[in-house]
């Protein structure tokens, strides 16, 4: 005999289908109860459609193109030193058919599990009714549940005098229109989403400008790791503009000029604003059901994405929590857990390992050496240059370390930094010591393969062994 709950009386009626609301659909599906999940343009969101899959395949292409350019060090020779070149529509015809099939894939696994999918546009009628206007142009009806979770997503923030038009002057989900690498792409914002496209057009060939309004790129990531990648990017060709704001883009016969604050003037063929993302809260009905925002427009949540309505929970980018699809999904699947009484842990923003995939990647997990340096936290750092790592040597890898932070006197791990070729899978050691709270002798004295990345790692942890 089991105690197992019977939710299918229970009505969950989700608005947004990226990855915090067809995560918490799946969870809900699974545990029994009846799902509608109303999406706008398709499963996945943006996160599938135009943020994550495509801008990754797009790296991911970019990533090969800059190993075949860096094979000349590993004794690689070409009959032909043009060879190797992107097409850009053939490059973005993939990444888009990818992202179709993913969402596609998505919806029939929601539609397996028995989810009700409907593609149109959701407005709060209060905090139990979300009436929805069809895609399709149908007729307008009303969805009544017992409980609602809003995965609302984002969009990018646009400047009033640099308006994208998706020919020269480009948002991040326009870039896939282009048909021919950009002779001189200028982005605009040194943020993650800035420095990832700058990176991936100088593999691609173009020329890159990047335009920063902080004395650095990537200003809220960790420093030395920004500073390797800034180097990398001036040693291919990239010329970074740092403290210098853009005050307007403008079309000119040939391209496009960026306006800079102090009066300086960049020409290039074309540009990408990346300067942040804007909730997509407005106009939602948000105010009918009682679901409260903040000044920036992002839904007020804790820990266990429960809104300020009762019965009405909130996952992904519409929450300003953190900017990550997985955090997202981590949300939504935290919101049915709480919901549906499984068992819930709230989200810990210090166990969420996070990834920037530039070339090379820069991964980060738990504790910073910033959070060491203001007091925050008392930790010990170590960290190690991959160019002392036999595999990296083998590899060609130069620029990269590991850096691990173990908590003072204890010696358990809180924090790590990855830089370096798929520093993304690199980095899950660490989060498991992170999430696990191993001490850094268990991480220290568990097998590595020689010779092999993750080996620096083992001896970072090494040099923390706290001695008894």
């Amino acid at each position: 005999m089991t105690n197992q709950l019977d939710f299918s009386s229970l009505r969950l009626a989700i608005l947004g289908g990226g990855p915090g609301g067809y995560e918490a659909a799946m969870v809900a599906s699974s545990l029994g109860a009846d799902v509608t999940i109303i999406e706008r343009k398709g499963l996945g969101g943006s996160a599938v459609l135009t943020d994550v899959v495509p801008s990754k395949t797009l790296i991911a292409t970019a990533d090969t193109m800059t190993r075949f350019l860096d094979a000349h060090d590993l004794g690689v020779e070409f009959a032909d030193e043009t060879a190797v070149s992107a097409n850009l529509h053939r490059v973005n015809q993939r990444l888009l058919k990818l992202a179709l099939e993913q969402s596609s894939d998505i919806r029939q696994t929601l539609e397996r599990l028995g989810v009700r999918v409907i593609i149109g546009t959701g407005k709060l009628l209060d905090n139990h009714r979300i009436e929805v206007v069809p895609g399709d142009g149908g007729e307008t009806t009303v969805v009544e549940a017992d409980a609602l979770l809003l995965a609302l997503g984002s969009h990018p923030r646009e400047l009033p005098d640099a308006m994208p038009d998706g020919e020269r002057i480009f948002n991040w989900t326009q870039l896939y229109n282009l048909t021919e690498i950009p002779q001189h792409l200028i982005v605009v914002g040194s943020g993650v989403t800035g420095a990832e496209f700058a990176s991936a057009y100088n593999g691609l060939g173009s020329k890159v400008t990047l335009v920063s309004s902080r004395d650095r790129v990537l200003p809220g990531e960790d420093a030395d790791a920004a500073e390797v990648l800034e180097g990398v990017f001036r040693d291919r060709g990239m010329t970074v503009l740092s403290e210098a704001r853009a005050s307007a883009v403008e079309r000119t016969e040939t391209g496009v000029m960026v306006r800079l604050a102090d009066g300086r003037t960049v020409e290039g063929t074309h540009c990408l604003v990346a300067v942040g993302a804007i909730p997509n809260t407005e106009g939602i009905g948000l105010e009918n059901a009682g679901v409260a925002v903040n000044k920036s427009g992002h839904i007020t949540v804790d820990g266990v994405s429960r809104t300020t309505a009762p019965n009405v929970y909130a996952a992904g980018d519409c929450t300003g929590v953190l900017a990550l699809a997985s955090v997202a999904a981590m949300q939504g699947r935290i919101a049915m857990a709480h919901l549906l009484g499984d068992t819930v842990t709230p989200l810990k923003l210090k166990q969420v390992a996070s990834n920037i995939f530039t070339s090379p990647e820069i991964a980060t997990v738990g504790v910073s050496e910033a959070d060491v340096e203001s007091g925050r936290y008392q930790g010990d750092i170590v960290k190690l240059s991959l160019h002392t790592n036999a595999r990296a040597k083998m590899l060609g890898v130069k620029d990269g370390f590991v850096k691990v932070i173990s908590r003072k006197g204890s010696g358990t791990v809180i924090g790590g930094v990855v830089v370096g070729p798929r520093a993304s899978e690199l980095i899950f050691p660490l989060a498991l010591a992170v999430t696990r709270k191993l001490h850094v002798d268990d991480v220290a004295n568990t097998f590595t393969v020689y010779p092999s990345l993750t080996g620096s790692i083992s001896e970072a942890a090494r040099r923390l062994h706290v001695h008894l």
